[in-house]
């Protein structure tokens, strides 16, 4: 069972599916009621269309190939910063845990609050997750020069923070 959202629309239009095997549709044979905020054939055309866009691009072998680039580097990171307690992701869906202690997995949360806002004051955004881990989600149309520039900001703000922290 998969369930995509944001992607579907586009990122700007309310939209999202749950794609299932058949034997997984425990379902079918009820009427769950009708909305109308459902079926919405605009909606669905504009899924079509990032269907299409996301295959005539291919920006599924660009996501698998830029993240696998980018997880190496985030490794190279790691081993430059004992911040980073570890490094995770799957195409272009990347985590980065911060822990004060590699040893004891003490989780670093001010520090990655800190770097999160020390990244947005140089023009990068994104999410912590679980109050220790920088969640990464780019666009699948990033570029690798935008990743660079993405993991330069990264790390010259997790460097601030370690060097702040004495």
């Amino acid at each position: 069972m998969v369930v995509i959202g944001k992607g579907l629309g586009g990122g700007v239009l309310p939209l999202a599916a749950v794609i299932a095997r058949e034997d997984l549709d425990v379902a079918s044979d009820r009427a769950l009621g009708h909305y109308t905020h459902e079926k919405n054939p605009v909606l669905c055309a504009a899924a079509l269309a990032t269907i299409d866009y996301i295959e005539s691009h291919g920006l599924v072998a660009h996501a698998r190939a830029l993240g696998r680039y980018t997880l190496d580097r985030l490794k190279e990171m790691k081993d430059r910063h004992p911040l980073i307690g570890d490094v995770r992701g799957l195409g272009l869906f990347l985590g980065i845990e911060l822990v004060k202690d590699r040893q004891t997995r003490e989780r670093a949360n001010d520090e990655a609050e800190a770097v999160m806002y020390a990244a947005l004051s140089r023009g990068l955004g994104f999410k912590t997750t679980m109050g220790n881990i920088l969640t990464l989600t780019p666009p699948l149309i990033i570029t690798r020069e935008q990743m660079d520039r993405a993991l330069a900001i990264i790390e010259e703000c997790i460097a601030e923070v370690e060097n702040a922290e004495g």
